[in-house]
C-alpha cells in the first residue's frame, strides 16, 4: 500500500470510528459547571443534586454517615477542576439496605448509538481520573433503567491520581427507549450494605438486576472522617477503546447543562437581578414569560426561595415599597420547554394591562428551572 492510500485509510478509521466527531456521551465530565453552588455540606440523608451540574448524590436506607460535595481545584494535568466528597460523619455500622452512588441520568435518544437490544449492539468504554486520601475499592456500574438490567466493574483508589478505563460488554438484549426520559445511570458506588454486597458481583455481561450481585467488593466511603475521593474525565463512549477525554468549551458544557437546569436570577449575584417584564391583566397579578437559555429537557419546575418582600415590581403607577410580592408560580397549561409562563402573585393593586419592571429585591432569592431526569 502506498504512503497516500495508507494516509486515506487511516483517515477514513477516524472519520468513521468512536474516534471521530462527538464521544462522549457524558455531561459535565470534567467538572467545569456548577450552577447551583461550588459547595454543599451535610449531604447523605437524601437524594440531591448539589454542586457539579448532572451529577447527583442518590442514596438508599437511613445512614449516619455525612460528606461535603465541592467543586475542587486538584485535577490531573490537562484538568482545571474535580469533584471532590469529603466524609465529615463517620458511619462504621452500615446498615443492610444502605448505598451511596454518584450518579449520572442519560437519556435515552442520547444512547441509540449503542444498537443496545440489537444483534449490531455495540459495548461501552467507560474512563475517568480519581484519587483519594487512601487505597480504597469501588464499583462503576451501568444500569439500565428502561429493562431493568445491570452490570458492574470494580476499580481501585490511591493517593495519586490514575485514569481507569472499564470495557462493559454489548448488550443484544432490551433496547434503550428513543426518547427524552432517563434510560441509562453512570453509577459511581461509594458505599453499600449487605443487601448490594452479598452475592456475586455481576461483571462479565448485563444481566437482570439482582441486588446483591451490584456492588460486590466494595469499600465504605463513610468508614472514616478521613475518607476523600475526586473524580475527574468522566467519559462514556462507543466500542471497546477508551478514547482520550473529550474536551469541550465551557460555553458548549454550559448549553448541554443547562438543558437540565436553568438559572434565570440568582440574588447571590446581585439583590437587584433582572427577572423580567410582565403584564398585569387583572390588576392582581403579573404575568411574565422566561426563554431560557437553551430549550430545556421538559417543561421546568420552578425552584424559588420565597419570604416577604423578595420581588419587586415597578410601574408607572406603583412606588414606594408597596410593589413587593413574595413569590411566583409557574403556569404549565401556558408552558412549553423553550418558554415559561410564572405568575407573581402582588400584594397591591396595578392598573390592568399595565407593564411591569420585575427584579429581585433580595439577596437570598432565586429562581431555578429544573429539568432533571
Amino acid at each position: 500500500m502506498t504512503k497516500a492510500a495508507e494516509l486515506a485509510k487511516m483517515g477514513e478509521v477516524l472519520t468513521n470510528s468512536q474516534i471521530g466527531g462527538r464521544r462522549n456521551i457524558v455531561i459535565n465530565g470534567a467538572m467545569q459547571v456548577a450552577q447551583r453552588g461550588t459547595s454543599a455540606t451535610g449531604l447523605g440523608d437524601s437524594d440531591t443534586y448539589a454542586v457539579c451540574d448532572r451529577w447527583k448524590l442518590v442514596k438508599e436506607a437511613t445512614t449516619a454517615g455525612r460528606l461535603t460535595m465541592s467543586q475542587d481545584s486538584s485535577a490531573p494535568s490537562g484538568f482545571g477542576n474535580s469533584l471532590k466528597l469529603d466524609c465529615t460523619t463517620a458511619d462504621t455500622s452500615i446498615a443492610a439496605g444502605e448505598l451511596l452512588l454518584l450518579q449520572q441520568r442519560i437519556e435515552g435518544q442520547d444512547l441509540q448509538a449503542f444498537a443496545k437490544g440489537t444483534s449490531d449492539a455495540k459495548e461501552f468504554s467507560v474512563s475517568f481520573y480519581v484519587k483519594g486520601n487512601a487505597s480504597a475499592t469501588y464499583v462503576c456500574e451501568l444500569h439500565d433503567q428502561d429493562n431493568t438490567r445491570q452490570c458492574s466493574k470494580t476499580f481501585s483508589v490511591t493517593t495519586d491520581w490514575t485514569r481507569i478505563e472499564l470495557l462493559f460488554p454489548a448488550d443484544t438484549t432490551g433496547a434503550f427507549d428513543d426518547d427524552n426520559a432517563r434510560s441509562l445511570n453512570l453509577n459511581i458506588a461509594l458505599n453499600a450494605g449487605s443487601d448490594y454486597t452479598s452475592g456475586t458481583l455481576n461483571s462479565s455481561a448485563f444481566a437482570s438486576n439482582t441486588n446483591a450481585n451490584r456492588y460486590v467488593g466494595i469499600s465504605s466511603f463513610f468508614d472514616s472522617t478521613d475518607r476523600t475521593f475526586f473524580i475527574t474525565g468522566v467519559q462514556l463512549e462507543v466500542g471497546s477503546q477508551a478514547t482520550p477525554f473529550e474536551h469541550r468549551s465551557f460555553g458548549e458544557e454550559l448549553a448541554l447543562c443547562q438543558r437540565y437546569f436553568y438559572v434565570h436570577a440568582d440574588g447571590s449575584i446581585t439583590s437587584e437581578y433582572h427577572v423580567g417584564v410582565a403584564a398585569n391583566y387583572a390588576g392582581s397579578a403579573l404575568y411574565l414569560a422566561v426563554y431560557p437559555t437553551v430549550t430545556m429537557r421538559a417543561i421546568p419546575t420552578l425552584e424559588q426561595t420565597t419570604g416577604t418582600d423578595y420581588y419587586r415590581a415597578f410601574s408607572t403607577t406603583i412606588s414606594g415599597n408597596s410593589d413587593y410580592f413574595d413569590e411566583f408560580i409557574i403556569t404549565s397549561p401556558h408552558s412549553q420547554p423553550n418558554i415559561f409562563e410564572i405568575k407573581g402573585q402582588t400584594n397591591v393593586s396595578v392598573t390592568a394591562g399595565e407593564a411591569v419592571f420585575v427584579r429581585l429585591a433580595n439577596s437570598s432569592a432565586k429562581l431555578f428551572f429544573d429539568a432533571e431526569l
